[in-house]
């Protein structure tokens, strides 16, 4: 999978994100850092994609063994007041919604600490490469 982003307009930071088919989703730097503070910045969408990974696994866990989960809200909260030092602290608070017994309901919370984004966070070695594009964009 391949992700675009561009610049959204001539003027300001704001930077728009496609993924391939889906709808576009945009990005800005906070009003303090000189954006126009009106989109997620990066800091959001790495949070957020946490907590959606967090509630989808759980509902599909849910589904896939007849666990009466009828909705999963997800809590996210950020602590980056250490990140410079090298720690990134995030609070992730599930309700979880439904008859369900105090078993089931310890089940999907061990669930929901599986899902991808959270082992890609905790237990994965990421290596990332920048490179420069090939050509002549002085345009």
């Amino acid at each position: 999978m391949t992700i675009r982003l561009t610049r959204d307009s001539a003027h300001g930071t704001r930077q728009r994100i496609e993924l391939s088919d889906k709808a576009p989703l945009f990005t800005d730097l906070p009003t303090d850092l000189g954006g126009a503070g009106a989109d997620p910045e990066p800091h959001d969408y790495y949070d957020a994609a946490l907590g959606s990974c967090k509630a989808l696994t759980v509902t599909f866990y849910a589904q896939k063994n007849g666990i009466p989960l009828t909705g999963v809200d997800v809590e996210v909260t950020r602590d980056d007041s250490e990140e410079r030092k090298g720690h990134y602290r995030l609070d992730v608070k599930l309700t979880l919604r439904g008859a369900l017994t105090d078993e089931q309901r310890a089940t999907l919370l061990r669930i929901a600490d599986k899902c991808p984004v959270h082992k890609l966070m905790t237990q994965v070695e990421t290596s990332i490469e920048t490179r420069l594009a090939e050509g002549n964009f002085s345009q």
